[in-house]
């Protein structure tokens, strides 16, 4: 399964909500970054991680694919 494939295949309910979350970090990061006011550094700082770390999470959290086959175990061998 290539990168395409993989970003257009059915992704779980539970990434979805995940990549919703990264979406809204992400948002307000840029946000407090492009603020026409003055802000503290550390504060600007703060908010280039959170779209860092947005950008991350919905990029990871996209590329998770929902598996429609049942995972193969071996049955247990009783001695």
């Amino acid at each position: 399964m290539n990168v395409v494939e993989r970003v257009q295949a059915p992704t779980p309910k539970w990434f979805k909500v995940l990549r919703t979350i990264g979406l809204a970090l992400a948002t307000v990061g840029g946000s407090i970054i492009a603020a026409p006011i003055a802000l503290p550094a550390g504060l600007v700082t703060a908010a280039g991680y959170l779209v860092l770390g947005g950008g991350i999470i919905s990029a990871v959290s996209q590329t998770a694919v929902k598996s429609e086959e049942e995972p193969k175990t071996e049955p247990e061998k009783v001695i």
